[in-house]
């Protein structure tokens, strides 16, 4: 690692150079659309991740003498755990119960966004571990009860692990195409298309797909597709309608404003498609998926109906948005948090991770414990999800059951 390095502490994320943070992000071994720049900071100009809503910004960079940036992270000062989909409300709850305070603490991720890579962004493996003791520090010096990294890579992992964090494991789905060498047997190479990749799948899971899709026509509902660029104000304004109508569904309140979403149709626009549900004229449903080009991955974010159509949450979340992947030859497609049911869909369970400092030696023991044997709990249930048959052929090279 060149020379020594500067601290800073950022409390706006406009005070981080753009530049500057997009080239090392661009560095990292796992670089997300969700931690560039203008995304971060749309978050915070839009209202939607600040003081006011439990998100401070405290993000810290390591900086060379001549201001080149070696490492950085996001960092919020959290007052709450609402926003993160890695629970620790009963960590919270039990630690207060002993007359302590759990809040505010330190979170390293993207507000509202549980897609899974790099954290600690770092040049080199020097600096990323230098990042995490100045992480560490940070939280001692201001007397926090924890810091956590949420949805980490392997890198940051080996990071963690390697300074006495205690690792949690999780499980997301996500759906890969088939990637393999030009001069692959036909049955490895990408999927030709959406009814290339139905037939292999199960019968079960076939039937179940084309019995949503059924559903959705008979209903009179038809379907498009509109790219970020080409979305104009009436899109954005409908999908925000029904973003906010799904949180208005469970008695709550959306995470992010409208003005954010104009600060994604102005700055990132290449970073969304828009899935519309049509009933003749008229306007009844919208699914909105990020898309990270560089990868060719695309996640499903923000879903709402203004009616109930049976179904339509299947076809517009994850069929609509699979048969464009295949189309346009994408790698992935992750379906976002929980969700056991996106198996039925094609989507295959996948381990995340996170990684968790506790300021005080017994509290870290009990919750150390508790890891171990949740981490037990998730592995014997990836290994459940891994014997249900979804696939005709599974990936491990067995033979394929007859249908």
């Amino acid at each position: 690692m060149p020379g020594p390095l500067t601290l800073r502490v950022h409390e706006r994320p406009d005070t981080v150079p753009a530049q500057a943070w997009d080239a090392l992000l661009a560095a990292s071994p796992t670089p997300s659309p969700f931690l560039k720049h203008a995304y971060l900071d749309a978050l915070h100009a839009s209202g939607s991740a600040v003081p006011a809503t439990g998100w401070t910004p405290c993000f810290l960079t390591l900086a060379r003498a001549d201001g080149r940036l070696e490492a950085g992270c996001v960092l919020y000062e959290k007052s709450h755990s609402y926003g993160e989909y890695v629970f620790d409300w009963a960590w919270a709850e039990a630690w207060e119960r002993a007359g302590q305070r759990y809040y505010p603490k330190l979170l390293s991720a993207p507000p509202f966004t549980p897609v899974p890579g790099s954290r600690l962004l770092a040049r080199s493996a020097a600096a990323r571990a230098a990042l995490l003791r100045a992480l560490e520090d940070r939280a001692r010096e201001d007397g926090r009860s924890s810091a956590h990294l949420l949805f980490i890579d392997p890198a940051d992992q080996a990071t963690a692990e390697a300074a006495g964090w205690l690792i949690r494991h999780g499980v997301q789905f996500h759906w890969h195409n088939r990637d393999a060498a030009p001069e692959a047997p036909a049955e490895a190479r990408p999927y030709a298309d959406f009814d290339d990749f139905l037939a292999h799948l199960s019968r079960d899971r076939r039937r179940k797909i084309g019995q949503e899709r059924r559903y959705v026509a008979e209903a009179g509902v038809t379907l498009d597709q509109v790219a970020g660029p080409d979305m104009d104000t009436a899109d954005w304004d409908f999908f925000y309608r029904c973003y906010s109508q799904t949180y208005a569904e469970h008695h709550s309140r959306p995470y992010l404003t409208r003005d954010f979403f104009a600060y994604m149709a102005a700055h990132l626009p290449t970073h969304w498609r828009l899935v519309r549900a049509w009933r003749g004229r008229t306007r009844v449903a919208s699914a909105l998926i990020a898309l990270d080009p560089s990868q060719r991955v695309a996640y499903g974010r923000y879903w709402g109906a203004t009616e109930p159509v049976r179904c339509l949450h299947f076809e517009a979340c994850y069929h609509q948005p699979i048969a464009w992947c295949i189309a346009e030859g994408w790698r992935r497609f992750e379906g976002g948090a929980q969700g056991e049911h996106k198996m039925a869909r094609g989507l295959l369970p996948v381990p995340t991770r996170s990684a968790h400092w506790l300021a005080h030696p017994g509290f870290a023991d009990a919750v150390a414990r508790f890891l171990d044997r949740e981490g037990a709990g998730v592995a014997a249930y990836l290994d459940e999800l891994s014997e249900r048959r979804v696939f005709k052929a599974l990936a491990e090279g067995r033979p394929a059951a007859a249908d």
